[in-house]
């Protein structure tokens, strides 16, 4: 049952995320980048961690020496015991971040 639930977490999750627009590293695990690519990828990625962190998600942004240059990212790990809704609030929260940060 755990297993399934995370399934449907992790389809859940790239499915709105991928509507909303937002620049996933393909595949279907559970813990997913998402991708702040460029120059300014890592100034982004923080502040949208942060602001998401304000928004009640704790999300952790990742950079250079972490990952290569120009590939910042911020991975989110879902879980089994995340609701449908604990995955709808964060999406919503990615959403709201990127517009807030720009």
């Amino acid at each position: 049952d755990r297993r399934e639930a995370l399934t449907r977490n992790t389809a859940l999750f790239h499915s709105l995320m991928t509507e909303a627009g937002v620049d996933l590293r393909p595949g279907t695990h559970p813990i997913t980048p998402v991708m702040f690519p460029g120059e300014d990828g890592a100034r982004t990625a923080a502040a949208v961690a942060d602001a998401m962190l304000a928004d009640g998600i704790y999300v952790i942004a990742f950079s250079y020496p972490v990952v290569p240059q120009g590939k910042a990212r911020i991975r989110v790990q879902l879980s089994a015991a995340h609701s449908e809704d604990d995955v709808r609030r964060c999406v919503d929260a990615f959403v709201r971040a990127r517009a807030k940060v720009g």
